[in-house]
């Protein structure tokens, strides 16, 4: 693939149709203020908020904590299956437009069971939203279940048994929410037993902890992809390790920003964490909050970090290697970005 010298309008345009995963995505976290005054609307729900524009100028965050206050009261609208596979179905038809060809969602079941909407609403809309995204828009897609690390692993238990009906709706149990204050130990039990049923594991570590964090997400949860894990860099024997057994880091650069784990874009530490030889990734997060989906994180950093399109391929590959896929289908996603790039280069020629 040609690199010399690419002009900025030559990467924008191969950011914007590489074909590419995305592996870090809480799909709660996709909803649009218009969606949520809708499905307010349609389930008789009062918002605090007079309309979408305040709303949206309510999305002013100074640290993690400040951003889940507001995500748990935007998640209040949904509560049908319908509201679910809406909110699902949105976000598809965004993947789709930023050539995403396979995605893995967060979804936190807890967040709506604790309000009184069963388990199987939640995770039946959004897997009707799954299957139809394979169906209509050729995006393979997965779920996988996140417990809230602020509530009790004692709850986090009571969660998985709930989903056991549902093991063959999603393929995976995570650990998001509030970070600092909240270690990975503190969820043995329960990933020890998500494991002995088969289910594949991973873990918000490193955004705001300590890399002490990844350290336990990985020994103590078995996780195989660390979400975030931009702290590692503080720890030379982790980056070893990390590099060593190829451990994915699922980086979300715009949202790092937005809660102020980096002041700006260009002192973000993913050019220096791909320098190591991580297996780093680009997603969005919860992009409905932090100012973009997948390709507004893919061209704004590599604005602010100068990277080129080798960096860009790699990344896309990085995605695909990180994926709970089989190998045909891994093979078949790098065939396609090949397929791109080879055509990008002749139209270029």
């Amino acid at each position: 693939m040609t690199d010399l010298s690419p002009r900025p309008e030559s990467i924008a345009r191969f950011l914007r149709g590489m074909p590419k995963a995305e592996l870090h995505i809480h799909i709660e976290g996709s909803l649009e203020p218009e969606l949520i005054f809708r499905l307010a609307q349609r389930n008789g729900v009062t918002l605090p908020y007079a309309d979408v524009e305040s709303l949206r100028a309510a999305y002013a965050f100074t640290n993690l904590q400040s951003f889940l206050d507001i995500y748990y009261a935007g998640a209040s609208v949904l509560l049908t299956e319908d509201d679910f596979h809406d909110m699902a179905w949105a976000y598809f038809e965004r993947a789709k437009a930023d050539n995403i060809v396979h995605a893995e969602l967060f979804f936190d079941p807890q967040t709506h069971t604790d309000r009184g909407v069963p388990f199987a609403t939640v995770i039946d809309g959004l897997r009707r939203a799954v299957d139809r995204a394979g169906r209509e828009l050729d995006i393979h897609a997965e779920l996988i279940l996140c417990f809230l690390r602020h509530l009790s692993e004692d709850a986090a238990l009571a969660t998985l048994e709930q989903a056991r009906p549902h093991l063959n709706k999603f393929i995976g149990v995570g650990l998001d929410s509030s970070e600092v204050g909240h270690p990975p130990e503190k969820f043995a039990r329960v990933f020890a037993e998500a494991r002995a049923i088969g289910l594949r594991v991973v873990a918000h570590a490193g955004e705001e902890g300590p890399p002490a964090y990844i350290w336990s997400a990985l020994d103590v949860l078995g996780a195989e992809r660390i979400d975030h894990g931009v702290q590692a860099t503080k720890d030379p024997l982790l980056i070893e390790r990390l590099v060593r057994e190829r451990i994915p880091l699922t980086v979300c650069p715009l949202s790092n920003v937005k809660l102020c784990v980096f002041g700006d874009l260009a002192q973000h530490n993913l050019a220096e964490l791909m320098d190591l030889g991580l297996v780093v990734t680009i997603n969005s997060d919860d992009p409905a909050y932090f100012g973009g989906y997948i390709n507004q994180n893919f061209l704004d950093t590599f604005a602010a970090l100068n990277l080129r399109l080798w960096h860009a391929k790699q990344l896309a590959r990085n995605s695909f290697e990180a994926a709970f896929a089989t190998q045909e289908r891994k093979a078949a996603y790098n065939a396609r970005l090949d397929a791109f790039a080879a055509e990008f280069d002749n139209s270029a020629a």
